[in-house]
């Protein structure tokens, strides 16, 4: 893809914490802009035939994270998509750098204390999280805020349900249309 498209014609790509909303805000997102919705870690599943943790018990997490890198390269390569990235793939700087190019890279914000409510619905699922104390998941919080930073947009979910968050970002973004092409 030429660094060159339209933005309106990028893809959108969300970013963020594990379990702060980047599925269920895409999906939106991707509906009320007439735009496939892809999950970069439901392809990954989908690669393997596994799940996340049976990826990483089986594989490790150095298989996951180039399983990772691979989708996001090729999907991002396509134009109006609307991309959920796993928590931890910004980390990888090639993949911060790829998608910053070529997409338009949104940050989902929230409070540690906030998002530490929803760590009972989530913790089975993230084998990052697995074996943790708080204290362990709360410095990686904040150590993946720095690397979240880096965005073209960022939205601090607060107290917004998913519609009127997804609701809120497409404004945005078609107003962002409006001014940068």
């Amino acid at each position: 893809m030429d660094a060159r498209l339209p933005y309106r014609m990028r893809s959108i790509v969300f970013i963020g914490f594990m379990g702060v909303g980047k599925t269920t805000i895409g999906e939106l997102v991707a509906k009320k802009l007439l735009r496939d919705f892809v999950d970069i870690d439901k392809e990954i599943e989908k690669d393997f035939h596994l799940s996340i943790p049976e990826i990483f018990q089986t594989f490790g997490e150095p298989a996951f994270r180039d399983k990772e890198r691979e989708l996001i390269f090729s999907v991002c390569k396509r134009p109006l998509q609307v991309i959920s990235l796993g928590g931890g793939a910004f980390l990888q700087s090639a993949v911060r750098q790829f998608c910053l190019a070529h997409c338009i890279v949104f940050y989902l914000d929230m409070t540690w204390d906030s998002w530490k409510e929803r760590i009972n619905v989530i913790v089975d699922n993230r084998p990052v999280l697995q074996g943790r104390t708080m204290e362990d998941i709360e410095k990686v919080f904040h150590e993946r805020k720095a690397i979240y930073s880096l965005h073209n947009s960022k939205f601090d979910i607060g107290d917004w349900d998913a519609e009127g968050m997804a609701e809120y970002i497409v404004d945005t973004i078609k107003l962002s249309w409006d001014l940068y092409d």
